[in-house]
């Protein structure tokens, strides 16, 4: 069964269910390194849970994908955060689900732009 989804502006309130849109907020902007740096402070939390978890930092690098594009796999992730943030400025698209139960609800897309993750 295909259905077609609507691709939305990823909005830190449009966002919420899924996670937190990491983006610079100048709200939390201070300027650091004698002016040469600007600090966008906490911006958003990992979480790792177990008695040995620990938080890691990985790099990964995705091959373009085609258009109409076929989504048949989407993962999850119960026992701690995921980050994608964009190394170009590129936009890039988000296809997240609620969970029910192990079984992923009709997903949403989302455009992040430049700056977004």
């Amino acid at each position: 069964m295909s259905i077609r989804l609507n691709v939305e502006k990823l909005t830190p309130e449009a966002f919420a269910p899924f996670g937190t849109v990491i983006a610079t907020d100048p709200a939390t902007a201070k300027s650091i390194n004698s002016g040469t740096t600007t600090r966008f402070h906490a911006l958003a939390r990992c979480e790792a849970h177990g008695t040995d978890a620990e938080v890691i930092i990985s790099i990964f690098r995705g091959l373009p994908r085609r258009f109409p594009h076929q989504i048949d796999m989407m993962e999850r992730h119960p026992l701690g955060s995921q980050s994608f943030s964009p190394l170009s400025d590129k936009p890039f698209l988000v296809v997240v689900a609620e969970d029910h139960g192990g079984t992923p609800a009709k997903p949403r897309v989302f455009i992040a732009e430049n700056g977004q993750g």
